[in-house]
């Protein structure tokens, strides 16, 4: 079953949890972590809302959480707080014996939904005939357990925001040109910074089924996915531009999942990780400039109040879809578990699993 046709039976949320107060479900929560003690463990993301990283076991990026929960051999159930393709990887990293839960089936990424198995497939016909075998996929672990199949099966491998320089300098030791999925901005960013001129970089329109590039095709390097962050999109110039004209002493820093224009004119750009590190170690009385989602801007604010942290876009919303899993569905996940019930389980197939994990096994091996 597919991720959308799960979607479609997803059930409500049970009305009683709209007449708990928010002490009784944090309550509740702490209960019945304690009742599961070792058996349960909650991963939750740095993007995450406040009330549920309060009961998270771990907090980090997807990679990272996927790999804690592979690691934590006691945790019968891992309860995901993230969205769909972070719970995919920890379930293909995980035992079989260990039971991967999704608080809310609606937590998905428009990113990685914008490279479907289908359209990939397509491309890669289209782009072996006109290119022939000299093509290595690399996937952003953004992506779909399919995806990340594709690339696995394919000598590619994944990449993080935080290693795509060495996944891609290790590409093309493989074959002269790459295909980054499904995120064009992190891919052109990282090749850029690797030397790779912009005239030698192509899209891959997959709606339109074609290769956007004026350029002579014996010269092309590297092909993006027109795929993209919805948050990280919303950065613009004109933003930087603004703040260094009202504050010129704050450092501008972003994720390289912002386009290639921002991520020239801010004084910083990196993973979560580098944003996070790199705040933490500023100096008092600094002034930063974040271009990334808004709970992790604010959870920084809070962390480091002697700094000024603010978000790049100040009207800047919460991811909606990082933003589903509230203390609601959390509690509804827990009680249904306390039932005896795997409430939104995510299973990876097999066969999927085992390409999945040749892309995963290929990047963790090298950087």
């Amino acid at each position: 079953m597919s991720f959308l046709e799960e979607i479609a039976k997803v059930k409500r949320l049970p009305e009683q949890y709209a007449t708990m107060t928010t002490e009784e479900k944090r309550s509740r929560i702490r209960e019945i972590k304690q009742q599961f003690g070792k058996r349960l463990y909650i991963p939750g993301h740095h993007y995450q809302r406040d009330e549920v990283i309060e009961f998270a076991d771990a907090i980090g990026d997807s990679l990272q959480l996927a790999q804690l929960a592979q690691a934590n051999r006691e945790a019968e159930f891992i309860v995901f707080c993230g969205v769909h393709f972070m719970a995919e990887t920890a379930d293909m990293l995980t035992n079989g014996e260990q039971h991967v839960i999704l608080p809310d089936l609606k937590a998905g990424c428009s990113m990685a939904d914008m490279a479907t198995i289908a359209q990939t497939e397509y491309a890669w016909g289209e782009l072996q005939e006109l290119l022939g075998d000299t093509i290595l996929p690399l996937t952003y672990v953004n992506s779909t357990a399919a995806i990340k199949a594709f690339c696995g099966r394919n000598g590619g491998a994944t990449v993080t925001s935080s290693n795509a320089k060495a996944m891609v300098e290790w590409a093309f030791t493989q074959k002269e040109r790459i295909l980054f999925l499904p995120d064009q901005h992190l891919g052109r960013n990282t090749a850029y910074d690797l030397g790779v001129p912009l005239e030698q970089m192509a899209v891959w329109d997959p709606i339109e089924r074609r290769l956007d590039y004026e350029g002579n095709l014996d010269d092309l390097q590297v092909i993006l996915w027109k795929g993209h962050c919805s948050v990280h999109e919303k950065f613009t110039v004109a933003q930087i531009e603004q703040l260094r004209k009202d504050s010129p002493e704050t450092r501008i820093i972003v994720h390289p999942e912002c386009t290639y224009e921002v991520v020239q004119a801010a004084d910083e750009n990196g993973s979560t990780h580098f944003i996070i590190e790199t705040i933490k170690k500023a100096a008092p009385g600094t002034k930063w400039a974040v271009g990334t989602e808004m709970n992790l801007v604010n959870r920084l604010s809070q962390q480091y109040p002697e700094q000024e942290i603010t978000s790049l876009n100040p009207i800047m919303c919460p991811c909606l879809t990082m933003n589903r899993i509230d203390l609601d569905h959390l509690l509804w996940s827990l009680e249904e578990l306390e039932a005896g019930n795997l409430h939104f389980p995510i299973k990876v197939d097999p066969l999927t699993t085992e390409e999945a994990n040749l892309a995963l096994q290929r990047m963790l091996e090298r950087a």
